[in-house]
């Protein structure tokens, strides 16, 4: 078991964890991940690694609440125990020799894309961010990235923060404006990650997508995690989560990715039921 030591609501539906744990501290990566289960009876849950402390033996997570074991996740405060704890798994994002490099986050996945800028950063690679959310409510990290970014820029779908548009829209006005980048790291949701590669071939720039399908045992038995990269078969949890954005097929990623949302309505709904009559 491994105890909470720090927990802040970065907005209503994410939440930061830093969990004790010395051993993947020591060893964990940008773009790797953990597996976490809440308690005994907990959905063993993939989650990326958003920072570490490895002097304080801390590893750092960032979640959504969008099910039901999440939901379980953010109940438990400072002080409490996750039941399991597991990593670090995936390969590391590889960021050696690299020079000038434009990162683009969506959504919670600005919690994976964070810690891979603030490396580049460190190693005194040239960081351009670009970050996108719906809206001011539900961003994060927006000081984080501008500290490691010497091109920053914040959009939101309604206008309410940064610039009205999306990532896209910001990333061809960097490339247009004449930089040159040796890669594009981008993550987020399916559909973002699949227009930013849209966008990148069209300039020629190698691009690197971090995927995070369904997920079970993360050790690659289990085959759940199954996608379709260069018209070949990889298992996101031994051959990433990180490939080539240009071989991904996206459509067969978003379409398996939807098999279970009725499953995880039902998820969601049982939990909330159970809550409110714990709550009476």
């Amino acid at each position: 078991m491994n105890k909470i030591v720090k927990k802040v609501n970065l907005n209503p539906t994410v939440t930061l964890m830093d969990i004790e744990a010395p051993f993947i501290a020591k060893k964990a990566q940008p773009g790797q991940f953990i597996i976490v289960r809440a308690n005994e009876e907990g959905e063993r849950i993939p989650l990326t690694v958003a920072g570490y402390d490895r002097e304080a033996g801390t590893v750092r997570i960032i979640f959504q609440i969008v099910g039901g074991s999440t939901m379980v996740l953010n109940t438990l405060n400072e002080g409490d125990y996750v039941h399991d704890f597991v990593g670090p798994l995936g390969r590391p994002t590889e960021i050696e020799g690299l020079k000038k490099v434009a990162v683009v986050g969506g959504g919670v996945g600005c919690a994976i894309a964070y810690p891979i800028a603030k490396e580049l950063h460190d190693r005194g690679c040239e960081v351009h961010s670009v970050i996108g959310f719906r809206n001011k409510d539900l961003v994060i990290l927006e000081k984080e990235f501008a500290d490691c970014s010497s091109e920053f820029r914040l959009m939101s779908d309604d206008g309410s923060a940064g610039t009205k548009g999306l990532v896209t829209n910001a990333l061809q006005e960097l490339i247009e404006a004449g930089n040159q980048y040796d890669e594009v790291i981008t993550i987020g949701p399916l559909i973002m990650m699949k227009f930013v590669v849209k966008l990148t071939k069209q300039y020629n720039i190698k691009t690197t997508v971090s995927m995070n399908p369904i997920m079970i045992d993360g050790t690659g038995m289990c085959g759940g995690c199954r996608l379709t990269v260069g018209g070949k078969t990889k298992f996101a949890c031994v051959d990433g989560p990180d490939f080539d954005g240009f071989e991904v097929d996206f459509d067969e990623a978003m379409a398996r990715g939807r098999q279970y949302a009725e499953f995880e309505q039902k998820e969601r709904d049982r939990f909330c039921n159970l809550y409110k009559q714990e709550a009476k």
